[in-house]
């Protein structure tokens, strides 16, 4: 396994660097300190594993996210940050904490490999999201990135993809079907309005009635209206009126 380290305090790299050459399996390929260096670095094709630092000058280790081969697998380091926890913590993303402990780095490096520990520090968990979460996405594209849920207005089906919209209008080609979106969406906020989309409620700007059969529903930075069919009317109804609003 094919490691890089990318944290802007030498004494931490120096002090994972050391516990990393006690792993036999681990074979350290590189190290940067800035994020320019570290975006320079993760271009590379020869690692199979960053450890990479959250809090760096200049921006955050979430800004080299996009640059991590789509191949890599990433494990973050942190010290304190809360809303970093939070979000490694309902993604089930791996992190360490600082001080980093050697038996936790193995039982991360275990996970990362498929070897089974006699005795496992448990993995990170997966509460339920809540609408001040962020949701960690794989992009088409092969990049990735953290998305704050109170900014994806709409989820709409794409086969085995599907797209998330933005408020601001981006449009993203994702890798997770719409079973897992609904499997992780807070319910109060996000719900299934047709076979192919799921709508932000707090996105939700008013509904045309074309139909017995369809409503339209107008969604905040989202260009044109989305179908709702009669058969999600009633669950749609019910989850607005819990927020005080009116379909």
């Amino acid at each position: 396994m094919k490691a890089l380290i990318i944290d802007d305090e030498a004494p931490a790299r120096a002090a994972l660097r050391a516990m990393l050459r006690m792993q036999p399996a681990v074979e350290l390929v590189g190290e940067a300190d800035t994020l320019d260096r570290g975006a320079q670095r993760l271009g590379t094709p020869d690692y199979d594993v960053v450890f990479l630092d959250v809090q760096l000058r200049g921006g955050t280790g979430f800004d080299l996210v996009p640059f991590v081969r789509p191949e890599a697998r990433i494990i973050f380091i942190t010290a304190s940050d809360q809303h970093a926890l939070r979000a490694f913590e309902v993604n089930a993303l791996d992190y360490l904490t600082k001080p980093i402990r050697p038996e936790r780095l193995e039982n991360a490096l275990r996970r990362l490999s498929g070897v089974a520990s006699a005795s496992p520090i448990p993995a990170p968990a997966a509460p339920a999201m809540t609408p001040a979460d962020f949701v960690y996405l794989r992009i088409g594209n092969g990049t990735s990135r953290f998305v704050a849920l109170a900014d994806l207005a709409l989820v709409v089906s794409n086969e085995n993809y599907s797209e998330a919209h933005l408020a601001d209008g981006t449009r993203l080609l994702v890798r997770r079907t719409m079973k897992a979106w609904e499997e992780s969406l807070p319910p109060t906020h996000f719900v299934r309005v047709h076979r192919t989309a799921i709508v932000n409620l707090a996105r939700y700007r008013g509904s045309d009635r074309q139909s017995y059969e369809t409503t339209l529903l107008h969604v905040e930075g989202v260009a044109e209206p989305v179908r709702a069919s009669f058969r999600y009317l009633d669950e749609l109804r019910a989850r607005l009126a819990a927020i005080g609003r009116e379909l």
